[in-house]
Order: C-alpha cells, then sequence, then structure tokens
C-alpha cells in the first residue's frame, strides 16, 4: 500500500476503503459495457467531514480522484481510469424535511426514490422522475444537471435545487444548504458545481425544493401523423390544463421495447404515440384531457386515443416509456445521442438526422423519443436488422446528429452531461470564449487538476 493510501484508510476507517480489487469491480463497469475502468483504490467516506479529509489527502499528493455516485451515468463521466475512487454511496442521509418551507436536504449518496418517498412523507412532491431513479443518486443528478420527464413543468436539477454543499478541490467545505428563495447577494455559487460533473468539487448535499402534492394524475396516449402534429398536440395541451408531462415515441422505439422488454405492451397503433399527463384534481384533469382528444381528433389531428382508466393502465403506459433506453440495446451495433433543439425545430431535427444516417448507413434504424415539451430528444441509430455489423459507422452517424442538432440552434447534451464519451466533441460546438471561461474557471478552483480530469474540459 502507498504512503496516500495508508493515510487515505486509517482516515476513513475499516469500513470507509477498499483495496480489494473484487469489491472494487462493480464500480469500474460502465452499466451498457462501453466502458472498464481501474482504480487501486476505493474510498468510502460518510459524512462530509471524511470527504474533506480525502480530498486534502490526494490535493496534497498531486493524485487525482474521480466521484461517483449511484454508477447510472450514461457519458462514462463516472468511471475511474487509474484514479482514486471516491464512492458518495455511504453519505446517505436525509439530513431534514421541512414541509412548511418546502424544503429537503439530503446528501450525495441518497437515491433519487428515497427523496421522492420522504416527499410524500410529509405530503409533499420532489417532481424529478426517471427510469434510474431507484440507483441514481442526488450528488450525480445535480453533477450532471439531470432532467427527466417532468422538466416542461417544473425544469431540471438547477432549478429545483435551493442550496449545494460542496467539498472544493482543496479539501475545504462550501456549505450554504440554505432554504431560502430569493438571495441577490452576489454570485450564485451552487451553479458551478450543478451540471460540472465533478470536474470543480464533490457534492456532499443540498437543499432541494419540494411541492404541492397533486391530488390526482390522468394519464393518456395519442397516435399523431408526425412529429408536426405532435407540436401542435403539445400546445393545445398546454392550453387545455396541468401539464405535467408530455412525451414523443416513435414506432420503432415502441416496437423494440415491446420485443425485448417482458412486460412491455403497444400502447396504441400508430407511426408517433404521445404520452401526455396531466396533474391536479381528478374530475377536471379527466374532463380537460377528454376534451383535449376529443377536439384533436376531430381537427384530424389525432388519429386514435386512450385515457388510462386506472393507475395500473397508466403505469402501463409508462412503462413502455422508461424501457425505451434498455428496450433497444440488443438490437446490435448502434449510436445513441441525447440532444435538444427548440421546441420548434424537433419535426425539423426528426426529419433530417434520419436522412443524414440513412445517406451514412442504408438501411439504419431510427430509435427516436423523449421530451419533446422541452425540445430533448433520444435518438439512437441502430444498425439495419440481421448479424452485427462490423462496419457501422458510429462516429460518422454520431457526428451527423449533432451537426443536424447544433444547425437547428441546438445542443450535444440536454441531460446526461458530456463527460469522456462527448468531450472531444465539445470544442466542435462549443465557442472558444465559453471553452476559454470553463477553462479559467477550473483552472482558478482546481489548480493541480485533480478532480475528475478526464471528462468535460
Amino acid at each position: 500500500m502507498s504512503d496516500l493510501h495508508a493515510k487515505l484508510a486509517a482516515r476513513l476507517g475499516p469500513k470507509g476503503w477498499t483495496a480489494d480489487q473484487e469489491l472494487i469491480a462493480p464500480h469500474l463497469a460502465e452499466q451498457r459495457g462501453r466502458l472498464v475502468g481501474e482504480s487501486p483504490f476505493l474510498a468510502m467516506p460518510a459524512s462530509t467531514e471524511e470527504v474533506g479529509a480525502a480530498v486534502r489527502l490526494c490535493a496534497e499528493a498531486g493524485v487525482a480522484i474521480t466521484p461517483q455516485g449511484g454508477n447510472t451515468g450514461l457519458v462514462g463521466g463516472q468511471i475511474p481510469q487509474g484514479e482514486i475512487l471516491l464512492s458518495l454511496k455511504r453519505m446517505n442521509r436525509i439530513r431534514a424535511v421541512d414541509p412548511v418551507d418546502d424544503s429537503l436536504i439530503a446528501e450525495a449518496g441518497v437515491a433519487l426514490v428515497r427523496v421522492q418517498e420522504a416527499a410524500t412523507e410529509v405530503d409533499r412532491l420532489f417532481p424529478l422522475s426517471l427510469g434510474s431513479q431507484g440507483s441514481a443518486t442526488i450528488g450525480g443528478l445535480l453533477s450532471t444537471n439531470a432532467g427527466g420527464v417532468h422538466v416542461i413543468r417544473y425544469g431540471m436539477m438547477r432549478d429545483l435545487t435551493l442550496g449545494i454543499e460542496a467539498v472544493l478541490p482543496d479539501g475545504s467545505v462550501l456549505s450554504s444548504l440554505s432554504s431560502l428563495r430569493k438571495n441577490n447577494t452576489g454570485y450564485d455559487l451552487k451553479q458551478l458545481f450543478i451540471g460540472a460533473e465533478g470536474t470543480l468539487g464533490i457534492i456532499t448535499a443540498a437543499t432541494l425544493k419540494l411541492f404541492p402534492r397533486p391530488a390526482a394524475h390522468v394519464t393518456a396516449v395519442a397516435a399523431v401523423k408526425d412529429p408536426a402534429a405532435a407540436l401542435d398536440l403539445l400546445h393545445r395541451a398546454k392550453a387545455a390544463g396541468p401539464l405535467a408531462a408530455f412525451e414523443l415515441m416513435n414506432r420503432t422505439a415502441i416496437a423494440v421495447t415491446v420485443k425485448n422488454i417482458p412486460g412491455a405492451r403497444d400502447p396504441l397503433a400508430g407511426d408517433y404515440v404521445c404520452l401526455i399527463e396531466f396533474e391536479g384534481e381528478e374530475a377536471p384533469l379527466r374532463a380537460a384531457m377528454e376534451s383535449l382528444l376529443e377536439r384533436a381528433m376531430a381537427d384530424g389531428l389525432v388519429a386514435d386515443a386512450a385515457i388510462a382508466l386506472s393507475e395500473a393502465q397508466a403505469k402501463a403506459f409508462w412503462f413502455v416509456r422508461e424501457e425505451m433506453g434498455p428496450g433497444h440495446r440488443p438490437e446490435g451495433r448502434q449510436v445513441s445521442c441525447d440532444i435538444s433543439v427548440p421546441v420548434s425545430r424537433v419535426p425539423d431535427f426528426i426529419a433530417q438526422a434520419p436522412a443524414a444516417a440513412e445517406r451514412l448507413c442504408p438501411g439504419v434504424r431510427i430509435v427516436a423519443f423523449g421530451h419533446v415539451g422541452d425540445g430533448n430528444i433520444h435518438f439512437t441509430m441502430l444498425q439495419p436488422a440481421g448479424p452485427p455489423m462490423e462496419a457501422f459507422p458510429r462516429e460518422a452517424l454520431q457526428a451527423a446528429a449533432h451537426d443536424c442538432a447544433v444547425k437547428l440552434g441546438g445542443s450535444i447534451s440536454a441531460e446526461h452531461g458530456v463527460g469522456r464519451f462527448r468531450r472531444e466533441e465539445l470544442p466542435r460546438f462549443k465557442s472558444p470564449e465559453a471553452l476559454a471561461l470553463m477553462r479559467t474557471l477550473k483552472a482558478a478552483l482546481d489548480p493541480k487538476r485533480i478532480m475528475n480530469p478526464r471528462v468535460l474540459i
């Protein structure tokens, strides 16, 4: 054991570290199998003080750290390549819940589902919702500025956060866990760490916003002919009722999910299916949804529709949507993009990007689904049906999709981050001035470059 490892072990105690590679191994594999890392030492601090001590020791030794939450990230930012791996999973306490202030303080290792449950226990709502909520942790969600399916109503993690506690690259602690809604005393420092992917410090806790708990949800699916019709339906839905979610799924996305995920059922026939959810008081919600769909069908905008008659049916509609990520993974060679464009340009992207992909790879299959209400489309290009395609032009396809998104005024990363997988592409799409400012911030806060040095910038 090196001198640094011995100092870390002494400070963290017997439960707070391991150098056993069999125990470290589960932390080293990216969930889709795209990346396997390595680390000589896994630190597992149980408090902010222990995180600070571990970072301080690493800073003194000039040794880099890769922080990790639930290891559900999709851009490789949580996988070490020789660095000390620092897991936040033992920092799993909910420190406070205040229904009067509509706030909750959670440590970085708390799973999203536990925050949702804690809010429910005091008749409040924490609205972030995504497929990996059973394992994704608050620290990771903040570090990637996660979005999920309710961004259209509640916003992303930036919008859901009141305060941050973070360990800086020298081991000192920024403690700013206030529940204040208005504080106009200079820089909003918490925003430096949200979306920074652990490159400026390690988030150890956050004060999160809670909301009144809706009395009911009404969920429906509607078949439309194309994304332009979906966009029209979206704006009608916004005017018709308290819209909580509006998702779009193309036929290929539905078909491969039903094929590969046990229990997934096709919600409705149609080339494109919208999933719509209102929340509020049940009686007016259902009437609003019925009126929306009846008028849309009368106008020829919607070909068919169904409103969930039970919670079980609503969950079945959502299950298909939530399983679309794993649903297309068994389909051979593929490349996935997490793009966003202005909402008005979603139809243009879904027309132009598949055409560009087809030119590069004739017969390519397009999986397109996601949060059309905020312009975020998960866009995956699958190899043509058949045996594994050895010459699948992955990099060219990804570049074409990203070019298309940016030309339409969009971004190459909507909610998953840049990480390692998109780092090399960032200079193509970020202005020189923006990149220079990011590097200035990194150099000022982390001059030794010990904080997650392989990702983002």
